[in-house]
């Protein structure tokens, strides 16, 4: 797994490629947790992520109430028909927002 984080101003975009797995998640999830304060809109890009799991499901939880706490905004970008099964699957699909 690859990640970018690119802040303008209040918002952040996360674009990530490759596998968001139980490998690849803890990397992420603590720069999430340190990058996170004072943003009001999350934007997840997934155009270049070819997998996700379950450890990659609960990173992505716990921005999501990071930001319902800051009253912010969480959108998942270009998620492919693989990655979009899983969180048909898991449910996650009514939770976030997708574009």
């Amino acid at each position: 797994m690859k990640y970018t984080l690119n802040r303008n101003e209040n918002e952040l975009t996360v674009s990530i490629s490759g596998k968001l797995d139980t490998i690849t998640s803890p990397e992420l999830e603590t720069k999430l947790n340190e990058s996170l304060e004072g943003v009001e809109k999350l934007i997840f890009d997934f155009d270049a992520l070819s997998y996700i799991s379950s450890a990659g499901l609960r990173v992505l939880l716990g921005a999501w109430q990071i930001m319902q706490k800051q009253s912010g905004d969480m959108v998942i970008r270009n998620a492919n028909n693989e990655v979009m099964a899983v969180f048909e699957v898991t449910g996650f699909d009514s939770d976030f927002k997708f574009e």
